[in-house]
């Protein structure tokens, strides 16, 4: 099978974007990670399927693979590709577009610069809807791993994300800490950990470690967690600017019930075709 794809990354977090809406497709595990492979196929940290959607109230269905091979829910730095995919390529002319994802409907808006506002809805909070294993709701919790404990916030972006604040992101045990939270046991669907240092209230700097890819040069979610996390506890403001290692992101959130809305670029880098 011969298969085109758009090659695109949003602050360097890179995705392989595949047209599943003008005819339907079909992927392996095998055939994803494949794809996802930076040797042997195209290269990317998550593969992204614009589908159909089977929803009234949304424009296309938005699905997201790791480079392993897994679904995933959600992938902010994903949603502004898909945006950028669906209008460039004609299939909307849409400047705000509703999309179907498996943790529910976000809208995507296209800005006047060409940038992309994600709405990624309300965080959940509850440990049950991260899921985390917890008796009672809080906004730090205490975990043992690797010997330490440590505390971190955390947060379903309508993907899990555990936040740890650190002194200095550059010097963040990302490797260390990150494999080890992302399976922790008490995040029962596994979790992308962010390691967040606070700058100033409008300003963070972060770096993720996500759950099947390991640390990517920007996490769109993660950012989102991250700035969700730092204003339940009290030091952020409610517009944040998130610097990542790929570029900044702008956050911001209301408070607890509103949505979480987060604006940045989408670039294409290439387009091609493969033999799968």
């Amino acid at each position: 099978m011969e298969l085109a794809f758009s090659k695109m990354h949003g602050l360097g977090n890179d995705f392989v974007v595949i047209d599943a809406f003008s005819q339907p497709i079909e992927l392996s595990t095998e055939q994803i990670r494949h794809l996802a492979d930076r040797r042997m196929g195209v290269g990317c940290d998550q593969l992204l399927l614009v589908e159909k959607s089977d929803s009234p109230d949304a424009e296309f269905r938005y699905r997201i693979f790791n480079a392993n091979g897994t679904e995933v829910e959600q992938c902010g730095n994903g949603a502004r590709c898909f945006a950028r995919f669906v209008r460039d390529r004609g299939l909307t002319d849409s400047d705000r577009i509703p999309v179907q994802t498996p943790a529910g409907r976000i809208e995507l808006i296209v800005e006047d610069d060409e940038s992309i506002t994600v709405d990624m809805g309300a965080p959940r909070l509850e440990p049950e809807q991260i899921p985390f294993q917890a008796t009672v709701r809080a906004t730090r919790y205490a975990l043992s791993v690797a010997g330490e404990t440590v505390e971190l916030g955390a947060v379903s972006m309508g993907n899990p994300h555990a936040v740890l604040q650190v002194p200095h992101a550059d010097s963040a045990p990302v490797t260390k800490l990150g494999p080890q939270l992302e399976a922790h046991p008490r995040f029962p669907n596994r979790v992308n950990v962010g390691f967040m240092e606070v700058v100033a209230r409008d300003r963070i700097r972060l770096r993720v470690f996500e759950r099947g890819v390991g640390e990517t040069l920007a996490c769109g979610s993660g950012a989102c967690a991250a700035v969700v996390v730092g204003r339940l506890q009290g030091q952020l403001d409610e517009t944040v600017s998130v610097e990542l290692r790929g570029g900044d992101l702008v956050v911001s959130w209301a408070g607890e019930g509103q949505p979480v809305l987060m604006t940045g670029p989408a670039t294409f880098v290439f387009e091609g075709k493969i033999q799968l």
